[in-house]
């Protein structure tokens, strides 16, 4: 497979009062067309920044970012947001709370006929499995069903890389790995690339083809779940790997004894 998304040493930082702030630096990974992958470490390590970043929201101070070969972002580049072939799928959904699913899910298809609108919207809501919710509206779905319509937002337009922020922050924790896996089977079935960040190791090791563990704006590896697990690059990679397992067998432990 080839390489689809390329970061090459990505440095971003925020100007403040008090100077500059450092947020990533010297980030470099490769993500192969059709794979899916993740960025995961604790809030504030920069993971998300890095996702605004691909999307075009954030400038960089340093290095480079392609899509298929094409420079997207550069200290020289900036292709505007509409024109980077990316979707994002946002923590809160970002969903249209005044229209229907169907209008929610057509929105960025404006280029498309009436005819080829309702087609795509059919197809995609079909394989979501929400075909019987086009005529509802966001606030009569449950969360896991809003999750589904804006995933199918963010494929409406057929991107060529999707980014899921946080995308399951939002739901209780048996619904979250659940649905993990339900979009991983869904990614897995159109073919799509996809950049995930997220806090929860469960979820990374649910969808991710590979994982990179970020802590304090450094990647710190970036490899297969087998391979963090077998082989952490350093001391942290390994803990952070094992303390994650533990709570979230003390997690499920938990809901076993509630369930009881």
């Amino acid at each position: 497979m080839s390489t689809l998304l390329d970061l090459d040493h990505l440095s971003l930082a925020y100007d403040t009062p008090e100077g500059i702030r450092q947020v990533v630096e010297n980030l470099s990974l490769g993500l192969e067309k059709g794979h899916i992958g993740c960025l995961l470490g604790a809030s504030g390590c920069g993971k998300t920044t890095i996702l605004r970043a691909i999307a075009g929201f954030e400038p960089l101070r340093a290095g480079s970012i392609r899509l298929g070969g094409e420079i997207l972002s550069s200290k020289e580049t900036q292709i505007e947001p509409e024109r980077r072939r990316v979707g994002m799928m946002f923590q809160d959904y970002a969903l249209f709370p005044h229209i229907t699913v169907e209008k929610n899910v057509a929105f960025g298809l404006r280029r498309l006929d009436k005819k080829q609108r309702i087609a795509r919207v059919e197809q995609l809501l079909e394989l979501v499995g929400l075909a019987g919710s086009a005529r509802s509206y966001p606030h009569e779905l449950s969360g896991g069903q809003q999750q589904r319509v804006a995933l199918a937002r963010a494929l409406a337009p057929g991107p060529e890389l999707l980014l899921l922020d946080e995308p399951f922050s939002n739901l209780d924790v048996d619904m979250r790995e659940r649905l993990a896996f339900e979009v991983r089977d869904i990614l897995r079935q159109t073919g799509h690339t996809a950049l995930l960040v997220t806090h929860n190791q469960a979820e990374a090791f649910a969808i991710a083809d590979r994982i990179g563990i970020m802590h304090e704006g450094a990647l710190l590896q970036w490899d297969t779940p087998r391979a963090l697990h077998e082989r952490p690059a350093n001391e942290f990679v390994g803990g952070f790997i094992r303390r994650e397992a533990l709570m979230a067998q003390r997690a499920q432990a938990g809901l076993r004894m509630n369930a009881d």
